[in-house]
């Protein structure tokens, strides 16, 4: 009997040791991680850069609160703003913290406009998070079943839908911002019209509307930009992210401009631990080895050279419906449930995540070389075609 709540059907699998794609079981056996710890650990395990800080920082001070100035905090925003185009930070633990405080931006953003009910439109098939607000804008009814009352304050729209957007426009004045993933992530890796994202701006900027944008999946390079919406010419008002950002250690960060950057004011908003020194010094490491690696072009040449190479593997597989990707975000979705070849996957000694029952998701680490680039591609195809 475990004292565990039982939140996780487990696999039957625990991990004592990692070094770069590989992780050991407790009885010697290795696998390699084609999910990072769902597209967390972007750098692979113990990446010496990353553990070289937390170390070092370890060592100094981990932990003083945001009752105090955190010089190493102050950087991090600065770095993070002249990546994204943004004016200022907020840091929690979490994607779903960091989505929280955008879905209090907008609310403050409406308030000040005198709308009393605030409202933001999310899109079918998204995700955000398991808090109460975020469960609330995620668009699955699996992940809100049995926690009614949900929030009032969210109007759904199908995803990569402009007209339907533009139709709720029209029937709607409460509506104070879009929140949307740039790609669907846990729907399954799905990417909208390449004039999407622009004509959701658009309308933004038309109705005084904010567009909120959760890169907490696609985030820190895994698309093969540091940020998913920088594959286009424009800009959100708010934008979060999270997992792959201290390469295991727990951030999540909400960035603003404009308006909408200045709308905390002291007492809005807070967090014990976010943004803490020992999680900024592991960021900051991350920051450095995507910079000084170039691990963003690299993503983004590894994925094209794993979608080709699924494209050739599984050619007259007649399940295999749909492979795509963006970076190293890759989709295979089959034509029915193929939730058995996570077990599979585990025996064979490769980790792999199957999303919305039919979708087989990779999300490996930036880190790769083209050799375990490969490895991962033949033996997930050799999964799929057996």
């Amino acid at each position: 009997m475990t004292h565990l709540m039982e939140t996780y059907k487990r696999l039957p699998v625990a991990f004592v040791q990692g070094a770069g794609i590989y992780l050991q079981d407790e009885n010697g056996k290795r696998y390699i991680d084609a999910l990072t710890g769902l597209a967390v650990c972007g750098l692979g395990h113990a990446h010496p850069r990353v553990t070289e800080a937390i170390s070092q920082q370890a060592a100094s001070v981990l932990h003083t609160s945001n009752l105090y100035e955190i010089p190493l905090q102050a950087k991090l925003a600065d770095r993070l703003c002249a990546i994204s185009g943004m004016d200022r930070a907020f840091f929690g633990n979490s994607g779903a913290e960091a989505n929280e405080a955008a879905i209090k931006i907008a609310r403050l953003h409406g308030h000040q406009q005198d709308i009393d009910r605030p409202t933001i439109i999310v899109m079918d098939g998204s995700f955000h998070g398991r808090t109460m607000a975020t469960l609330t804008a995620t668009g699955s009814r699996k992940v809100q079943a049995g926690f009614e009352p949900l929030l009032n304050g969210f109007v759904r729209a199908p995803f990569n839908d402009i007209e339907a957007v533009r139709q709720i426009a029209q029937n709607n004045n409460d509506i104070v911002a879009v929140l949307t993933e740039p790609l669907l992530g846990e729907g399954g890796i799905v990417i909208p019209d390449e004039g999407y994202l622009p004509a959701l701006r658009e309308l933004c900027d038309t109705e005084n509307w904010l567009l909120i944008l959760d890169e907490v999946q696609t985030g820190n390079g895994r698309t093969g930009k540091f940020f998913a919406y920088q594959h286009t010419d424009i800009f959100p008002d708010v934008v979060t992210t999270a997992k792959g950002l201290a390469n295991g250690v727990p951030i999540g960060v909400c960035l603003a401009r404009g308006i909408a950057a200045g709308l905390f004011q002291p007492g809005n908003h807070g967090s014990t631990f976010g943004g803490n020194p020992l999680a900024c010094a592991a960021a900051q490491a991350v920051l450095d080895t995507l910079e000084e690696d170039d691990l963003l072009n690299r993503a983004a040449l590894l994925g094209t050279r794993m979608l080709e190479g699924f494209t050739e593997y599984l050619k007259g597989n007649n399940r295999v419906t749909e492979i795509r990707g963006k970076g190293l975000m890759i989709a295979i979705e089959l034509s029915e449930s193929c939730t058995e070849l996570v077990n599979r996957g585990l025996d064979a000694g490769i980790l792999i995540n199957v999303t919305q029952d039919n979708i087989v998701r990779l999300l490996p680490p930036l880190t790769l070389t083209d050799d375990e680039a490969d490895e991962i591609v033949r033996l997930v195809s050799q999964l799929i075609n057996d």
